[in-house]
């Protein structure tokens, strides 16, 4: 599994699945290598269940996962041999040749439109199409984790992909003591939990907050590691109000769920990642969900949520929350239900463990599709 920042999971929603699956596929007599960036303890060699290979990366956001995949990939061929290959992010398709050199079967993680992404804007966000493309014509086979991403590679490019989600952790304990040393208390605030990145559309929720009557809180949870123009508006707009509570990353997993499990309001902004792990989140922890109003967000959450697309509605979602709080609070239990239906890691992990064997026994789509697009304008049905 290689690709990610590696395990033990502290980031995003890729190291979360790798955790998940891994550990699982392990617990099932799978021989699972996770190849690990930039870990806490590189010392650590087993998690789980699974073999840590700790690899080094040039520290610079252009070339940091590139640069650790180009690594651990020669180091897969040369060390391991390994029956399969999860490459996790189409930025990394360019390099699975190095994987070719001893005849690997490889399946690609496609993940979101990543080239929609602010961060990827002019040269980034040509080479993450390019890369979709390269996706495509080299990947035996390409996993996306919504239907949303799969009608987007099926439009496009003409390619099936295997639609294996995230699982959604349930939480049973809401564990409200945790949140008094920040001065919380169950169902008093509402929270947002994101990398503060324009296409988490942060700034419209504080926005949208700054602008409403709301009586509880905004305690926000998130940060970003490459800080500029973006992260200074955010900050300004919330140090104007003293309802809200920038609390930066909170790497406290107990603490997190606490956050997730008592808020009143979880307010999703995520646009353009498919299957989103903070969103099944805050939904394993019956948290009341508004989200950003686009397929993805729609697919997960069905009819049990709020939707917004401008600080106006925020305003007034936040404000009806506070005024009809026991059903807001409902909401939440209804969207506990669907993550336990829908999103359970074992059946997340089977998806994977069925795809393994599939491509052990060569089967591949790889020539099937010759990675051209067959529009000019890529992703622009995947709208609000």
């Amino acid at each position: 599994m290689v690709g990610t920042r590696g395990v033990p999971a502290h980031y995003g929603g890729f190291e979360t699945a790798v955790e998940e699956i891994g550990a699982r596929l392990a617990d099932r007599g799978h021989e699972v290598v996770v190849y690990c960036r930039g870990a806490e303890d590189r010392t650590l060699r087993e998690h789980r269940g699974m073999r840590l290979v700790h690899l080094p990366a040039v520290r610079r956001r252009s070339l940091e996962t590139l640069s650790h995949s180009a690594l651990s990939m020669g180091h897969a061929v040369v060390r391991h041999r390994p029956d399969v290959a999860f490459v996790f992010n189409a930025a990394n398709a360019p390099l699975v040749p190095l994987l070719r050199l001893r005849r690997v079967p490889v399946a690609v993680h496609v993940d979101g439109l990543e080239w929609k992404r602010d961060k990827w804007s002019g040269s980034g966000q040509r080479f993450y199409r390019r890369a979709e493309s390269v996706a495509v014509r080299l990947g035996d086979r390409l996993i996306s984790d919504a239907q949303g991403i799969a009608d987007y590679y099926l439009d496009e490019f003409g390619i099936d992909t295997d639609v294996i989600t995230y699982g959604a952790p349930i939480l049973s304990d809401p564990e409200p003591r945790r949140l008094a040393p920040l001065g919380l208390e169950r169902h008093g605030y509402h929270l947002v939990v994101a990398r503060f990145e324009p296409e988490n559309h942060v700034l419209e929720i504080l926005e949208g907050y700054r602008a409403s009557s709301a009586e509880q809180p905004l305690v926000v949870v998130g940060s970003n590691p490459y800080e500029g123009a973006y992260d200074a508006r955010l900050r300004a707009v919330a140090g104007a109000d003293d309802r809200i509570t920038l609390l930066g990353g909170v790497w406290d997993q107990d603490l997190l769920n606490s956050l997730y499990a008592n808020a009143l309001t979880y307010l999703h902004g995520h646009s353009v990642g498919g299957t989103n792990p903070s969103l099944l989140r805050a939904m394993g922890a019956a948290a009341p969900v508004i989200a950003y109003d686009v397929n993805f967000n729609r697919e997960v959450l069905g009819d049990g949520a709020g939707f917004f697309l401008t600080p106006n509605d925020v305003a007034r979602m936040v404000e009806k929350a506070e005024s009809t709080a026991g059903e807001t609070v409902a909401t939440g239990v209804l969207l506990q239900a669907r993550a336990r239906q829908h999103y359970d890691w074992d059946r997340v992990a089977e998806g994977y463990e069925d795809l393994a064997r599939r491509l052990a026994a060569g089967e591949s789509t790889r020539g099937t599709a010759s990675g051209r697009r067959r529009s000019s304008s890529a992703g622009e049905g995947v709208t609000p």
